[in-house]
């Protein structure tokens, strides 16, 4: 049964970091792109970036250039988003997916079959 876990998520206070962590099992993760996306309320889900199977991670939003970084360990089934220097904005549901629609751009969210149930971030002092 194909299935995501993130964790990592939490309070944390603005200039902090945190590293998310999204476990795949029921299927073979190093073959896919694997995308990480955001939710704040009242907001649409949107792309925050994406990690290839070579390894090589694409930003979807300007707002974290230089500050996020997507990473794999494909021993470990697993992908992680490393945040520092989190900001107040940044405080969303934190959703890990894999690629699969190649009709779709790969930081849209018709491009990914199946998600994890999420995990949150709050950035707050």
């Amino acid at each position: 049964q194909l299935q995501f876990v993130e964790s990592g998520g939490g309070l944390v206070q603005p200039g902090g970091s945190l590293r998310l962590s999204c476990a795949a099992s029921g299927f073979t993760l190093r073959t896919y792109t694997i995308g990480w996306f955001r939710q704040a309320p009242g907001k649409e889900r949107e792309g925050v970036s994406y990690i290839d199977n070579s390894g090589s991670s694409t930003y979807c939003a300007d707002s974290v250039k230089g500050r996020f970084t997507a990473s794999r360990d494909n021993a470990k089934n697993t992908v992680y988003l490393q945040m520092n220097s989190l900001k107040p904005e940044d405080t969303a549901v934190y959703y890990c997916a894999r690629f699969r629609r190649q009709i779709f751009r790969m930081c849209n969210t018709g491009g990914y079959d199946a998600w994890g149930q999420g995990t949150q971030v709050t950035v707050s002092s």
